[in-house]
């Protein structure tokens, strides 16, 4: 339970930090320090876990919730712009609804509530879209909704992703090429 407790203090801080439970600027940007930092302190856990040797993690709330973040989070900053960033999706949207239909999502504080979300949110399925922008509209902010909007209004409208194309080796089309060339197009 120690590299539990390991992962989700790294990410939220320290329950004692001044900073627990607010938002931190390397969560949602391009910070290859920070990408350094994950992969050397939570590459071997994150290998651990895809290989599937932490599987009893997901017995609680807290075991849950740092899998989803090595998996759908920590995989992102480690493995940016390559195939790996997302690989783990799938695992991280497994157990995003084992907390849900175990409870264990209602047990989050909000701001933890947004991580075990984010895996429908990344999802390039529209029914997972559909459960994100429940889930926001549940407990998140005004910013929280929008978000989850937005990504929902691009997977319905081309059934996934257009700005993870290049990266995963998907060719674009016409209309996505255009969607791209405007600004905020990607996350």
């Amino acid at each position: 339970m120690q590299d539990i407790q390991r992962v989700l203090d790294f990410w939220f801080r320290a329950e004692d930090h001044p900073d627990y439970g607010k938002p931190r600027p390397e969560w949602f940007k391009k910070d290859s320090k920070f990408d350094d930092t994950i992969k050397q302190q939570f590459l071997f856990l994150f290998v651990k876990a895809k290989e599937g040797q932490l599987l009893y993690w997901t017995e609680s709330k807290n075991g849950c919730l740092a899998l989803i973040l090595l998996f759908d989070q920590f995989s992102r900053n480690m493995f940016r712009d390559t195939p790996d960033a997302f690989a783990t999706d799938g695992k991280a949207l497994e157990i995003a609804r084992l907390m849900i239909s175990s409870g264990f999502f209602d047990e989050l504080a909000s701001f933890q509530k947004t991580f075990a979300a984010l895996p429908f949110e990344h999802s390039e399925s529209l029914q997972d879209q559909k459960k994100s922008m429940e889930l926001f509209k549940d407990f998140g902010d005004e910013n929280a909704v929008n978000y989850a909007e937005r990504h929902f209004d691009i997977v319905e409208k081309f059934g996934r992703f257009p700005h993870r194309n290049d990266i995963l080796g998907r060719h674009s089309t016409d209309d996505e090429i255009a969607f791209l060339s405007q600004p905020n197009s990607s996350f």
